[in-house]
C-alpha cells in the first residue's frame, strides 16, 4: 500500500511544499509541488510566525491543488542556522553474544545519555559514524554480529529549544502537523550525493538566498555541519550599493549579466536610487568586480570551514556544491581556485518519478532530499528529533497511524477554556509525572548497564 508524504522544505529566500506518493518498495512518485517567496524569515530562521506561515500555506494549497491529496502532517527542513554540534559515544555489554538491533538501540540511547547537550538545546539528528564490535573497527552494520560488547561513535546535532517550537508553530499555523525535521544541508546532501561519494568522503554546500549549509560527509554519515549567513542575495545588495540602483534592478542585472568568468566592458542603463527616472551607464566590468568579490570572499570561508573541521584529508571525493547561488556561470571555476586541488562538482538533484521541471534545478536539492528522507534515504541508523532509532530498512509507518500514536494534546487547543475539565488536566500531569519517573529509571538502567 502506497503512502503520501508532504515535505516542506523552509528557505532563507523561498518556501516549497512537495507531495509524493511512496510505494511499498520506497519508489517516489511526486504528484505535486508549489513554492512561495519566504515571507517572515531571516538567514533560514523564523522572525514572524505569522508571516511564516501564510507564506507556507501558500506553496502548501498550491502543491495541495496540484496533486489533489490531502495530508496532515508534513516532514520540514531547519537551517543550520541555530545549530550545534558534538560528538560522543556510547558502549554496552551484549548478555546473548549476538547483535539484535534492540543492542544498536540501547547502545546509540547511551551516547546520546553520555553527550553533554546544553539545556536549551534539543536533538535534531544523532548519526552513528563508527560501530566498533568487541576491538574491530569501522562496521558497516553490526545488526546480526558476534561480539560481547558493542561500541558507538556519533555525531549529535543539536538546535536552540526555541527555534524548534517556532518551526512547529509556523507550519501548524498553516494547517498541518509536523511529523519530522531534517537539517537542510542533510536533506541536500541526500538528494545529490551518490554512493561513492560517501563512502570516500565528500563535503555538500547548500548555497541558497540568504545561507550556505556546509555538511562533510565521512564513512557514511554526517561528521561535521556548520552554517554561513551569506547567499546570493547579498550580492545583490552589494551590486545596488555599488552601482547606486534600486534592488530590484540589482537582482535582475544579477541574473542577466552575473559571471565569474571573463567580464566584458559594455556598459548598461541603469535608473539611480532614490530617482528612479534619471538613469546612468555602468560598465558590466564593475557588475562583474562585485560579483567576483563577494562569491570569492564567501568561497574563502567556505574553504576555512573545512579546514577547521579537521576532516579536509577525509574528502577524498572532494566538493560537491548545489543550491540556487551554486548555479551562477563560472562559480565551478572560481571554487576549484579557491578550494585548491579539491575535485568540485556542480549537483542538481536525483531523477525520480513526476518530476516536475522546475523542480529539476540545484535550488530545489532539499525539498527532493525531504522526501527521500521519507522514503528511508537516511544513514544506516539514526535517532531522529522525535528521539526514535530509525534504520534504512524499518517498515515506516503510514502517516494516519502516526497521527494515532500523537500525544493528543494537539486538539486541546480547539476546546473553549470552559469545556476543559479540570480532570482532564490533571490526568495529563498525572501522565507527564509517570513519564518523568520513566525517564529516571532509563537514565539509571543505561548507567547500571555500563557499569557493568
Amino acid at each position: 500500500m502506497s503512502r503520501t508524504v508532504l515535505a516542506i522544505d523552509i528557505g532563507s529566500t523561498k518556501i516549497c511544499a512537495i507531495i509524493a506518493e511512496i510505494s511499498d518498495d520506497n519508489a517516489i512518485a511526486i504528484t505535486g509541488a508549489g513554492t512561495c517567496k519566504a515571507q517572515g524569515l531571516k538567514k533560514g530562521s523564523i522572525t514572524n510566525i505569522e508571516l511564516a506561515s501564510r507564506s507556507i500555506k501558500t506553496a502548501l494549497n498550491d502543491a495541495k491543488r496540484v496533486s489533489g491529496s490531502e495530508v496532515k502532517t508534513a516532514i520540514v527542513s531547519i537551517s543550520g542556522a541555530y545549530t550545534k554540534s558534538l560528538n560522543s559515544s556510547g558502549i554496552v555489554n551484549i548478555q546473548n553474544k549476538e547483535v539484535s538491533f534492540k543492542e544498536i538501540e540501547r547502545v546509540m540511547q547511551t551516547s546520546l545519555y553520555n553527550a553533554n547537550i546544553p539545556n536549551e538545546y534539543e536533538v535534531l539528528h544523532a548519526l552513528p559514524y563508527n560501530f566498533k564490535a568487541d576491538d574491530q573497527d569501522f562496521i558497516e552494520d553490526p545488526l546480526g554480529m558476534n561480539a560481547s560488547r558493542l561500541e558507538v561513535e556519533t555525531h549529535i546535532i543539536t538546535t536552540q529549544k526555541s527555534n524548534l517550537n517556532n518551526l512547529k508553530k509556523a507550519v501548524r499555523g498553516a494547517g498541518v502537523e509536523v511529523e519530522n525535521i531534517v537539517l537542510t544541508g542533510y536533506a541536500s546532501s541526500i538528494a545529490t550525493l551518490n554512493d561513492d561519494e560517501k563512502e570516500l568522503g565528500v563535503a555538500v554546500i547548500d548555497m541558497g538566498g540568504n545561507t550556505s549549509n556546509i555538511t562533510i560527509h565521512s564513512g557514511n554519515s554526517i561528521r561535521y555541519n556548520d552554517f554561513l549567513g551569506v547567499g546570493s542575495n547579498h550580492v545583490t545588495s552589494d551590486l545596488s550599493m555599488a552601482l547606486h540602483t534600486p534592488l530590484n534592478v540589482a537582482e535582475s542585472v544579477k541574473l542577466n549579466y552575473g559571471s565569474l568568468l571573463n567580464p566584458s566592458s559594455d556598459l548598461i542603463e541603469l535608473p539611480i536610487i532614490g530617482d528612479e527616472n534619471t538613469t546612468h551607464e555602468v560598465s558590466l566590468e564593475v557588475v562583474h568586480n562585485v560579483i567576483y568579490a563577494r562569491v570569492e570572499e564567501t568561497l574563502m570561508i567556505l574553504a576555512q570551514f573545512i579546514e577547521n573541521s579537521g576532516l579536509k584529508d577525509k574528502i577524498g571525493a572532494g566538493i560537491v556544491l548545489t543550491g540556487g547561488f551554486s548555479q551562477m556561470e563560472g562559480m565551478r571555476e572560481l571554487a576549484i581556485a579557491t578550494f585548491g586541488s579539491i575535485p568540485v562538482r556542480l549537483a542538481k538533484p536525483r531523477e525520480m518519478d513526476g518530476l516536475f521541471d522546475n523542480l529539476r534545478s540545484a535550488e530545489y536539492s532539499s525539498a527532493i532530499g525531504l522526501v527521500m528522507y521519507a522514503a528511508s534515504s537516511y544513514t544506516q541508523y539514526e535517532i531522529d528529533v522525535n528521539k526514535r532509532v530509525r534504520h534504512s530498512n524499518e517498515t515506516p509507518t503510514n502517516q494516519s497511524t502516526i497521527n494515532l500514536t500523537q500525544e493528543p494534546d494537539v486538539s486541546t487547543p480547539h476546546l473553549q477554556e470552559s469545556e476543559k475539565k479540570e480532570g482532564m488536566v490533571s490526568i495529563s500531569m498525572k501522565k507527564n509525572k509517570k513519564d518523568d519517573e520513566a525517564g529516571a529509571f532509563n537514565k539509571f538502567w543505561n548507567w547500571a548497564t555500563q557499569l557493568f
